[in-house]
């Protein structure tokens, strides 16, 4: 059974930080890139980041560029979202996803799996 668990979510205050986990099980992790999109009320879910199966490269969504870094442990089966200078506007549900391939990271209809979501509150 597939599943990915997202941790590390909650409150903080703008100009925090928090680092996301995103814990996964039943796939072949490390074969998979891996990527994080958010979604805020009344908005679509956009993309944020995304990191290739060997961490050879990482990409991220310009809203986030310089703020943010994502990584993973293949060994652990395991990614991460590391966030700073947190503002009002990163508030959202931060979803993990995995993906075939970097090319298909950005396409929601195209990844075969995604976790619950963590919830990021910023407050002023």
């Amino acid at each position: 059974q597939v599943q990915l668990v997202e941790s590390g979510g909650g409150l903080v205050q703008a100009g925090g930080s928090l680092r996301l986990s995103c814990a996964a099980s039943g796939f072949a992790f490390s074969s998979y890139t891996m990527g994080w999109f958010r979604q805020s009320p009344g908005k679509e879910r956009e993309f944020v980041a995304g990191i290739t199966y060997n961490s050879g490269a990482t990409f991220y969504a310009d809203s986030m560029k310089g703020r943010c870094t994502i990584s993973r442990d293949n060994a652990k089966n395991t990614m991460y979202l590391e966030m700073n200078s947190l503002k009002l506007e990163d508030t959202a549900v931060y979803y993990c996803y995995a993906a075939f391939s970097a090319t298909t990271m950005r396409r929601l209809n195209d990844l075969p799996y995604r976790g619950q979501g963590t919830q990021v509150t910023v407050s002023s």
